[in-house]
């Protein structure tokens, strides 16, 4: 049995990290009028009775166990996510006091997960997504488990199947299929670009490229290679800060990284892919993208009657 499938059996060693530390202002226009309040959108119900934090926390849950998900969030949020996360163990609870970026967020929650479980297998996951389909979801999450088992050194991006040129995504160029792939159709990564031009990105989606939707999975160690490799004096700062003030004044001196632009695009050789192409993800990044999602799934949340 291979490493990766030992870790999905077994659910050790093996931690989700949910990202909810955005501010999510390019979605504010909408969420005030949805939750009456200033709170950022992965702490309101878009789609249903839950958070979209709260449906991340019920799709991974199947998955991974309860005592190794961590949660990324600021602490100028605490009035919104305590809802959510009432049932949840401190240490579990990653607040940053500033944002920094993706970048400073992953560094700061895998070297808290290090420091527990030297071995650990992580998984990134953003609040502020939909699928349409949890299940091939689930499927897509635990066949990345297993490619992060087989190839250590590497980091598992999930891509999905473009549909259109959308420049406001990262955009992963495929490459060749990596030998013994599982099921799940596994690639080499050739080129990876972030929020592209028009023109670039209709020549993507011609090339078959495919949507980062930024959900990564690796070993720990090889996650802090690729950060040491491209943010190093973060990486330093944050691994010396053992107390909840010690990270206080890290992120006082960091600055700010974005990991799609700084840390995984001038790396790709240390990248693999694996295709989605059934759970029907959106980047709930705009209110057309919302309506859309909504319309295309025959979803009518209670707040939709409101303000529509």
């Amino acid at each position: 049995m291979s490493a990766g499938l030992r870790c999905i059996s077994r659910r050790q060693s093996c931690w989700a990290v949910l990202l909810a530390g955005g501010d999510g202002l390019r979605l504010q226009s909408l969420t005030r009028q949805i939750a009456g309040d200033s709170r950022p959108k992965q702490f309101c119900r878009i789609f249903g009775g839950r958070s979209l934090l709260g449906q991340t926390l019920e799709r991974i849950d199947p998955i991974f166990r309860g005592d190794r998900t961590m949660f990324v969030v600021m602490k100028a949020h605490e009035a919104y996510y305590q809802e959510d996360l009432r049932l949840t163990d401190e240490s579990l609870i990653l607040a940053q006091s500033q944002n920094r970026g993706t970048a400073v967020a992953i560094a700061a929650a895998l070297l808290r997960i290090v420091r527990r479980d030297a071995d650990a297998v992580a998984a990134f996951f953003p609040c502020d997504h939909y699928y349409a389909d949890d299940d091939a979801f689930a499927s897509t999450v635990r066949a990345a488990l297993t490619a992060a088992g087989e190839y250590p050194a590497s980091l598992i991006l999930v891509g999905a199947e473009a549909h259109y040129p959308e420049v406001e995504y990262g955009w992963i160029e495929p490459g060749l299929a990596s030998p013994g792939a599982s099921p799940m159709a596994l690639s080499r990564v050739n080129r990876f670009w972030e929020k592209p031009s028009l023109p670039k990105a209709q020549g993507l989606l011609r090339r078959g490229c495919l949507w980062n939707t930024f959900v990564t999975i690796g070993r720990a160690d090889a996650f802090l290679e690729l950060l040491c490799a491209q943010i190093p004096d973060a990486v330093f700062r944050l691994a010396g800060a053992l107390t909840d003030n010690d990270l206080d004044c890290a992120y006082r001196e960091v600055g700010a990284a974005d990991f799609s632009r700084d840390v995984l695009a001038p790396q790709p050789h240390r990248l693999l892919v694996v295709r989605d192409a059934a759970s029907g993800w959106t980047d709930v990044g705009n209110p057309a993208r919302v309506f859309d999602t909504l319309l295309r799934h025959s979803i009518e949340p209670a707040w939709l009657s409101r303000i529509g």
